[in-house]
């Protein structure tokens, strides 16, 4: 399951609107025969590229994916035909799928006599690659993380407005790597105007990485000629408001979107209680003055404090790392909670009541 783990992660921020799965598949003696991972959409799922380089080896064994196999047609055929049709034993995955219309292949899978085992490693794998795609399923929007740097004292800038660098080196790859796994970055005009930030996802060189997410302003303002983010493959919204910034983006097919700056339109998204996930890189550094990194997210007494839970605390090079959600946020690995539903191989938005 953790190979299975690792394939799905290798093929995040290609695979929206469909979730990115990795599949095992292991011949009649327990050794790996095939890996495989969703393509991109339209193109083959996880268990049946893992299928074709197992070939005839399949038969009789076991396939170990992370997300139950799909049971319905839409732009290719159901894995648990595939599956069924190659000779597979048994299968294995981690994570029930909540689709409406996709999931039920367990029963499927088990009335055309294949044995079937779910839960392996269930909880990390709906906090790793399938956390989004779950989350989105369940609520009808995206899911948001909202990434920022900052000093110990909250700065996110000096007084004169300069903040390169807060963070050291280390944290700078690990966001770009998270850019590149995400399907949408989107920042306020206010950043726009103020960094002139280039959102992309780049390597320490300064090459861009194969997946370039969605560029996304959030703004009434224009962004500036000659700007970096005054491009045509950048999306503008102009708007103020969390949920049509989400409805938008949903309409686009983006399930993880990357919620990067700046502090006001932070503190809107977290005031409407449309983030997610909190990535925090502190610098051990104190500035004492300057921009804070959240500016009004509806905070006006201590006993509406925006409390999270922390599921990590770790060292990034010089930096720590905060990862947590906030109270009461939707996380991947809860019951089902669904009402505007994403087809996992189609696309299609089902509607299952009021968001």
């Amino acid at each position: 399951m953790r190979r299975a783990l690792d394939a799905s992660a290798a093929v995040l921020g290609t695979t929206s609107p469909n979730p990115p799965v990795g599949a095992v598949v292991l011949d009649t003696a327990g050794a790996v025969v095939g890996i495989g991972a969703t393509a991109p959409p339209g193109g083959p799922h996880a268990e049946v590229t893992a299928l074709q380089e197992a070939g005839p080896r399949a038969r009789g064994g076991t396939a170990v994916v992370t997300l139950e196999p799909c049971a319905h047609h839409g732009r290719t055929p159901p894995c648990t035909e595939a599956l069924a049709a190659a000779g597979i034993a048994t299968v294995v995955f981690a994570v029930r799928d909540p689709h409406p219309t996709a999931g039920g292949g367990a029963a499927v899978l088990r009335a055309a006599g294949v044995a079937v085992k779910e839960g392996t490693l269930g909880e990390e794998v709906a906090r790793g690659p399938l956390r989004a795609w779950l989350h989105t399923v369940r609520t009808g929007r995206p899911h948001v993380t909202w990434k920022l740097a900052a000093t110990l004292d909250g700065r996110s800038a000096a007084a004169d407005g300069t903040s390169r660098w807060i963070t050291g080196a280390d944290a700078r790859a690990e966001v770009h790597r998270l850019r590149a796994a995400a399907d949408a970055i989107m920042v306020g005009t206010g950043t726009v105007l103020a960094d002139d930030p280039a959102l992309t996802a780049r390597r320490a060189d300064g090459s861009l990485r194969e997946h370039s997410p969605l560029r996304v302003v959030v703004g009434h303002r224009d962004v500036p000629h000659g700007f970096a983010l005054d491009a045509p493959d950048v999306l503008h919204l102009r708007t103020h408001d969390p949920d049509t910034v989400l409805a938008a983006l949903h309409a686009r097919g983006v399930v993880d979107v990357l919620l990067e700056g700046g502090p006001r339109l932070a503190g809107a998204f977290l005031a409407a209680g449309r983030v997610d996930r909190v990535l925090a890189y502190l610098a051990p550094a104190l500035l004492g003055a300057g921009p804070a990194a959240l500016a009004d997210a509806g905070v006006g007494t201590i006993a509406d404090i925006r409390r999270l839970q922390v599921d990590e605390v770790r060292r990034v090079g010089v930096d720590v790392v905060v990862d947590g959600r906030p109270d009461g946020a939707v996380d991947g690995a809860e019951p089902a909670r669904a009402s505007v539903a994403r087809s996992e191989s189609d696309g299609q938005t089902l509607r299952k009541g009021a968001v």
